[in-house]
C-alpha cells in the first residue's frame, strides 16, 4: 500500500470516526471537542495503537491551518462596536489572568522544587491558551450575549500576552544560567513585533480588496487565500501565525465597511480542519506523561487552576462586572493545548538539560486541560445564561 493510499483512508477513517464523536456530542453533556480528543486518545499509541505517529506527521500542517482559521475568525470578533462595549474589560481580565497566573505558578513551583530558572519557565507556560477548543465550543453551544463576547475577546488576545510574558521570562531564565538572555529577547520581540506587522500589512489590503466580485462576503476563495498567505508568510518569517491571523481578522472586521460578514465563508470549511486537528491532537498525546510527572505536574495543573479562577474573579471585582463573571470567565479559560506546547519546544532547545522535565509536565497538563477544560467552558456559558 502506497503512502498516498494510506493517507487517504486514514482521512477517511478519521472524518467517518469524528462525525459519530459530534454526533454523539449532541446527546451529551460533553462538548465534541472533548470527544474527538478522548477518541483520538482512544485510538492512538497510548491505548489501541490504530493512529500512530507516522501517520500523524502531517499533523502540523493541518493544526497550524485550523489554528490560522481560529485566529483570523478571533480577529472579527475585536470589532470597534465590541472593544467599545468590552474592551477595557477584555483587556483588564486578560492581563489579570496571565498575570495573576505566572505568579502563582512560579511561587508554587519554586517552592516545591527551588529552581528559579525552571519556575520561570513553567510559568511562562502556564499563560497559554487553547483558542482552538474555546471558540468551538462557543460555536458549538450557540453562545450569544457580553459573557461571550468578552470571552472571545479575551481569548483573542490572551497569548499575546502570553508570548510577550513567556519571551521575558525566557530572557531571565536565560541569564538565570549563564545565557545570553538579549537573544531569547530580542526573537521574542521580532516574533511578537513581526506577527503584528504582518498581520496588518496583509489586513488593509484584503479588507478594501475582499468582499468585490460578490457584493456583501468574500468568496471562499478569498478568504482561503488570506489564510493560507497568512499562515505561509508567517512561517517564512518564522513569526506567530496565530497572532498574526488575529491582527489581520481584526483589520479586515474594522476597515471593510462593505462587507456584511467578512468571515462567513471561514465558517463554512472551519470544521473539518478542526476535526482533523482534535482527533489527531488526541492521538499526539501521551498518557505515560501524567504518570512521569508526579508532584510537579500537579503543582502546576493546580496553581494554572488557581491562578486563572482568581485572576477573573479579582479583575471582575474590581471592574464591578455582573455577578458570576469572574467566577466563570475563570473556567471558562481552563482550556490549554498547542501554543503551550509550541512554547515548551522552543525552551527545551534552549535549556536541553531542563527538556524532559518541561515537556512532561506540558504533555501531561495538556491531556488533563484538553479533555477537561473544554466541559468547564460549556458549563460556564451555561451558567452566566447565554447557551442556545
Amino acid at each position: 500500500m502506497t503512502a498516498l493510499t494510506s493517507m487517504l483512508l486514514l482521512l477517511g477513517f478519521i472524518f467517518l470516526v469524528g462525525l459519530a464523536a459530534e454526533s454523539l456530542g449532541r446527546h451529551t453533556p460533553i462538548p465534541r471537542v472533548t470527544l474527538l480528543i478522548i477518541t483520538g486518545v482512544a485510538l492512538g499509541p497510548s491505548l489501541l495503537g490504530w493512529l500512530e505517529p507516522a501517520g500523524t506527521e502531517w499533523f502540523t500542517v493541518v493544526s497550524q491551518v485550523a489554528l490560522t482559521m481560529v485566529g483570523f475568525l478571533l480577529g472579527g470578533h475585536l470589532t470597534r462596536m465590541t472593544l467599545k462595549r468590552h474592551g477595557t474589560d477584555v483587556l483588564a481580565l486578560s492581563l489579570a489572568v496571565v498575570g495573576v497566573t505566572a505568579a502563582l505558578v512560579f511561587a508554587a513551583t519554586w517552592l516545591l522544587t527551588d529552581d528559579l530558572g525552571l519556575s520561570l519557565l513553567l510559568c511562562g507556560l502556564a499563560t497559554a491558551t487553547a483558542p482552538a477548543a474555546t471558540t468551538d465550543v462557543v460555536r458549538e453551544s450557540g453562545a450569544e450575549g457580553p459573557f461571550t463576547e468578552t470571552l472571545l475577546g479575551v481569548v483573542a488576545v490572551d497569548d499575546a500576552w502570553g508570548a510577550l510574558t513567556f519571551s521575558l521570562l525566557l530572557a531571565a531564565a536565560a541569564m538565570l544560567d549563564g545565557g545570553d538572555g538579549m537573544t531569547a529577547l530580542t526573537h521574542g520581540a521580532r516574533n511578537i513585533g513581526g506577527a503584528l506587522l504582518l498581520g496588518v500589512l496583509l489586513g488593509i489590503p484584503a479588507a478594501y480588496a475582499t468582499g468585490r466580485i460578490s457584493p456583501g462576503d468574500p468568496t471562499l476563495a478569498e478568504a482561503l487565500g488570506l489564510v493560507f498567505l497568512c499562515l505561509g508568510a508567517a512561517r517564512w518569517l518564522e513569526v506567530s501565525f496565530l497572532l498574526a491571523a488575529v491582527v489581520m481578522g481584526t483589520v479586515v472586521a474594522n476597515l471593510a465597511k462593505h462587507h456584511d460578514r467578512p468571515f462567513h465563508p471561514i465558517e463554512h470549511i472551519q470544521w473539518p480542519f478542526m476535526l482533523v486537528f482534535f482527533l489527531l491532537a488526541g492521538a499526539a498525546l501521551e498518557l505515560e506523561a501524567l504518570a512521569a510527572v508526579g508532584w510537579l505536574g500537579a503543582t502546576y495543573v493546580f496553581s494554572r487552576v488557581a491562578g486563572r479562577l482568581l485572576g477573573a474573579s479579582v479583575c471582575a471585582w474590581w471592574r464591578a462586572m455582573p455577578e458570576g463573571t469572574g467566577r466563570w470567565m475563570g473556567v471558562a479559560l481552563l482550556p490549554q493545548a498547542g501554543v503551550a506546547v509550541g512554547m515548551a519546544l522552543m525552551a527545551a532547545q534552549q535549556f536541553p538539560e531542563r527538556a524532559e522535565v518541561l515537556l512532561s509536565v506540558v504533555l501531561a497538563s495538556t491531556v488533563v486541560f484538553e479533555i477537561v477544560g473544554p466541559p468547564m467552558t460549556r458549563l460556564a456559558l451555561r451558567r452566566v445564561k447565554e447557551t442556545a
